[in-house]
């Protein structure tokens, strides 16, 4: 007689939302200081366990509102991927958890959520080399996300969720030499972006003068995905 033996599998989900937005001119996350076991004390990605009858998109919502008083359907937010290594929580149950990107042009003073002591905005540079700056797994999760904002800038129109609701053709512009770490030439970036089908659209308004003639503010485009695609440059030009 054959016996099969079957391992009982006690499977906990979360979601950890890594949140993206631009702050002088820097790229920055938004982290949160742990103040429960595992790693008490270290900072990690906002996030927290499903509830009930919750969806992995629900739960991704609600945590973004507890952590940010942001509405998730106010800004971008996509699904970046599951991680489910054994082992990534230390904690003697398996956990799983989903990882979002969202991306907001402006955030509130950070709060902390129920099992963190502190929130705040941090730049990101210095996070995706240093390997154990973060708990869990999540400093792997945020280059992950570093590396899908920068490729999705190539293909898509989700540059604009960065900026304001109106914007100029400059300030779009730095928001693609930070999340690039390049020095782009302005005429020719102005022209790739004008030009791309229904990446945006003129308001007829001009954005307050700065030491010249005020520039033309625009407003995203019914377009989600850029055509002709916006190139990454490989290596940062010489000024």
């Amino acid at each position: 007689m054959t016996h099969v033996y079957r391992e009982r599998l006690l499977l906990h989900v979360t979601t950890d939302l890594v949140i993206l937005t631009i702050r002088h001119h820097t790229l920055h996350v938004l982290l949160v200081e742990r103040g429960t076991e595992p790693f008490r004390g270290r900072l990690a990605l906002p996030g927290g366990f499903m509830r009930g009858e919750e969806t992995v998109e629900e739960t991704a919502a609600r945590e973004l509102g507890e952590e940010t008083r942001l509405d998730a359907d106010a800004l971008h937010l996509e699904q970046l991927g599951v991680y489910s290594a054994p082992g990534r929580d230390p904690r003697d149950r398996r956990v799983v958890t989903c990882a979002f990107l969202a991306i907001a042009p402006r955030l509130p003073a950070p709060t902390a959520g129920s099992d963190a002591r502190n929130a705040l905005l941090c730049p990101v540079a210095p996070l995706l080399t240093d390997t154990g700056a973060l708990a869990f797994d999540h400093g792997q999760i945020l280059r992950d996300a570093v590396e899908r904002a920068r490729n999705a800038l190539q293909f898509t129109t989700v540059a604009t969720s960065f900026c304001d609701p109106e914007f100029t053709i400059s300030e779009l512009r730095g928001v693609y030499e930070t999340v690039w770490d390049v020095r782009l030439d302005p005429p020719n970036f102005h022209r790739k972006v004008t030009e791309a089908d229904g990446f945006l659209a003129p308001t007829g308004r001009r954005g307050a003068a700065q030491g010249g003639r005020p520039a033309t503010l625009y407003r995203a485009g019914p377009a989600t995905r850029l055509t002709p695609p916006m190139m990454r440059p490989r290596a940062r030009p010489s000024c």
